[in-house]
């Protein structure tokens, strides 16, 4: 009887596990083997290399935190205000998605700082995001200066969320970031 193959999206998937957990070193094929249950053998037949494997965890990673997002807030429409609370809303619930996480995001932002091309691959990254939101700010935001502060603080915020570690006084987390997102679009 023979034996299924195992499918290309779960070799990616366990390399993104392994990027958001350790960096780029984290991503070699015997450990991702053992992880799946299956021999490297199986690698070969979708990947010429690691270095295939890493492009397309990069790949996903930029398809799913970039296109895909802004795909699915244009999807429904409306005036720019609309489909930011959209996209606020979307990016909140994207959580620690597998592709979409912080602990991938921050993985690759550190391996950039390392790699030219991964810098130049996050570089287009940031500014296809960033020129989304300006393209949405500008539409009810007059002063090229606020757009320019709001795109940085919203980007921002995602970002760094997750690493600030302060108190809010009587107020949550939840509550302050509910107030940011009610002054952006204001």
């Amino acid at each position: 009887m023979a034996n299924a193959r195992t499918p290309r999206g779960r070799w990616v998937e366990e390399g993104l596990r392994a990027l958001a957990a350790g960096g780029p070193e984290a991503v070699r094929i015997e450990p991702l083997a053992q992880s799946l249950g299956v021999t490297k053998g199986g690698f070969y037949g979708y990947f010429r290399n690691r270095d295939a494997l890493l492009t397309e965890l990069l790949d996903t990673w930029e398809r799913e935190v970039t296109e895909s997002v802004i795909e699915a807030v244009e999807r429904d429409g409306g005036d720019a205000r609309s489909k930011l609370d959209r996209l606020f809303t979307l990016v909140a619930a994207l959580g620690d998605g597998l592709a979409t996480g912080t602990a991938l995001d921050l993985a690759i932002r550190d391996w950039a700082r390392r790699d030219p091309a991964v810098a130049a691959r996050l570089r287009r990254v940031d500014n296809r995001q960033m020129a989304y939101l300006r393209a949405q700010f500008s539409q009810f935001c007059a002063d090229d200066e606020d757009v320019e502060v709001r795109c940085l603080l919203t980007f921002s915020v995602r970002i760094g969320n997750h690493c600030v570690a302060a108190d809010h006084g009587p107020r949550s987390r939840a509550e302050v970031l509910e107030l940011t997102r009610a002054w952006l679009l204001r």
